[in-house]
């Protein structure tokens, strides 16, 4: 009776229809390899669409918020068009000059703001129930509920424009009802890349795989940006459609592991070196095992070495993060560049630099981490150097447009580089701890741990901000530095565990054959 809620190996007849379509068309069993091929692609589809379903509000508010009416509509990408014509030259269109009630009241920004907090907290909650449910059921099924939920409920908030609706209490509800099936996706995704692949190199694998937050951020602009001028209605239904569809795709194509097709690999692909002192290794995945362990708990998960302080540091690196998320277009096109304002869609396909540092600085960051073998190092190092990235962006950002994309691009590099690597690599490091005596049903909650502690700060960041952003975009700067600081020092113990580990491993080489510096994530 527990198909869902009890995993199990399944046979040829319970693979995903994709697969068993693709075996019939090879007239044989999928490669271990190319299966992990269809796993890489397939979820890094699903996450750039929960991303960019995500994304395309930051743009919305423009639209929706009374302030954007002094903000012109033509563009011409990175040139002089960009910036509004003359005042009496200007024709602005009601949908994007006038707001949309009830935004279009002094109290706007800070609605928007309240819309953003509702969503990222019901997305928090979310996360540690998804996480648990993700080590207890079938992930290509939760998968597929949450992108539809996801597709459905964006595509709802879209309809109050044709419908009309002005009533503030069915954007919140609607946003928060996003955000839980949201929510499902990264412990989902994160588990099944864990399942698939182990630690050898999964930094830069994983690094180049988290590219899909960058990517999503990025469609997700370009999209709504480009539909904004026929209603803001549209900016939010299309990428509601566009999640569903590849909530299919994920149903029919994606295997949640080996065992679940018959894979068979190298014995390398399944294990992950786990020092235990000696250096001893345990696999990442006991096939014969695997459907008579039992699911990490939530409380056990916490005291795994390495997860609370991890889970912190994304508190606060996250709410920089999406700080920038919800509110970078908003900022763009309410501050003069070269002494001109961008319009509201142009603001928009220019905060996508931002993102396209991140893909820069989550590769970076894998690397680097894959390559010292300190994680908690390369984490805290891109966090402190990002405080005067931000300062010298908020200060300096206003001189000339290149200017502002050179600060932007390191500024999105090196606030993304960790929050990417925390939420990938050190959480299915973590997840397949050595602690848990090989025991692979963990991967979902740990992950949901630490991402779902990273989403509260997630919350507050945007939710301060529309607050703050309405007396001085400098104490918004201001609370950023600081969030960056403190994520930075919250490593402190696992940094110098880490340092620690390398001289001890650099004095050994003199005397003895060299082996691997012990990672952070075994202290």
């Amino acid at each position: 009776m527990g198909s869902m809620l009890e995993p199990k190996p399944e046979g040829n007849c319970n693979k995903p229809l994709g697969i068993q379509f693709l075996d019939y068309i090879k007239k044989s069993s999928l490669s271990f390899k190319a299966h992990q091929a269809i796993v890489l692609i397939v979820t890094f589809l699903a996450y750039t669409s929960y991303h960019a379903t995500r994304k395309t509000m930051s743009i919305v508010k423009s639209a929706l918020d009374p302030q954007s009416s002094n903000v012109g509509l033509k563009f011409f990408p990175f040139q002089r068009a960009y910036f509004q014509e003359p005042t009496e030259s200007r024709k602005v269109s009601w949908m994007i000059g006038s707001g949309w009630a009830p935004f279009d009241s002094s109290e706007g920004t800070a609605l928007l703001g309240e819309l953003d907090v509702a969503f990222l907290s019901i997305y928090a909650v979310g996360m540690y129930f998804s996480g648990h449910l993700g080590d207890r059921m079938n992930l290509r099924i939760l998968l597929t509920v949450g992108m539809v939920g996801t597709g459905l409920f964006t595509l709802l908030f879209g309809v109050g424009y044709w419908a009309n609706i002005h009533v503030f209490y069915y954007y919140l509800i609607v946003q928060m009802l996003a955000g839980l099936f949201q929510s499902t996706g990264w412990p989902s995704v994160v588990a099944v890349v864990g399942n698939w692949f182990g630690k050898s190199k999964r930094g830069l694998i994983m690094g180049i795989w988290n590219a899909h937050t960058s990517v999503g951020n990025i469609t997700g602009s370009l999209i709504a940006s480009a539909l904004l001028k026929y209603g803001w209605g549209w900016s939010m239904v299309v990428p509601g459609l566009v999640i569903a569809f590849f909530g299919f795709v994920v149903f029919v194509l994606l295997p949640v592991s080996p065992e679940s097709v018959g894979a068979d690999g190298d014995e390398d692909e399944l294990q992950f070196p786990k020092k235990n002192g000696e250096g001893v290794t345990e696999p990442l995945l006991k096939s014969e095992m695997d459907n008579e362990e039992k699911a990490v708990g939530f409380i056990e998960a916490w005291k795994i070495p390495g997860v609370a302080p991890f889970a912190l540091c994304l508190f606060f690196a996250k709410l920089v993060a999406y700080t920038f998320l919800y509110w970078l277009p908003f900022y763009i096109s309410h501050t003069a560049i070269d002494g001109k304002y961008l319009s509201s869609q142009a603001a928009g396909n220019l905060s996508t630099l931002f993102d396209v540092g991140g893909v820069v600085g989550g590769i970076l960051a894998g690397h680097i981490s894959d390559r010292l073998e300190a994680r908690a190092i390369t984490a805290a190092s891109f966090m402190y150097c990002s405080i005067p990235a931000l300062f010298l962006f908020r200060s300096y950002g206003h001189i000339s447009l290149p200017v502002n994309i050179a600060f932007m691009l390191i500024t999105g590099m090196l606030v993304n580089g960790p929050y990417a690597l925390i939420t990938t690599a050190v959480s299915a490091d973590l997840g397949t701890h050595s602690s848990l005596k090989g025991n692979s049903r963990a991967l979902a909650t740990v992950t949901a741990i630490i991402d779902g502690t990273g989403s509260i700060g997630a919350a507050i960041g945007p939710l301060l901000t529309g607050y703050i952003s309405a007396k001085s975009w400098s104490g918004v700067f201001t609370m950023l530095m600081a969030a960056a600081l403190v994520a930075g020092l919250l490593l402190t113990r696992l940094v110098m565990a880490e340092m620690a580990a390398r001289i001890k491993w650099s004095k050994s080489q003199g005397t003895s054959t060299p082996s691997t510096p012990s990672a952070t994530l075994e202290v």
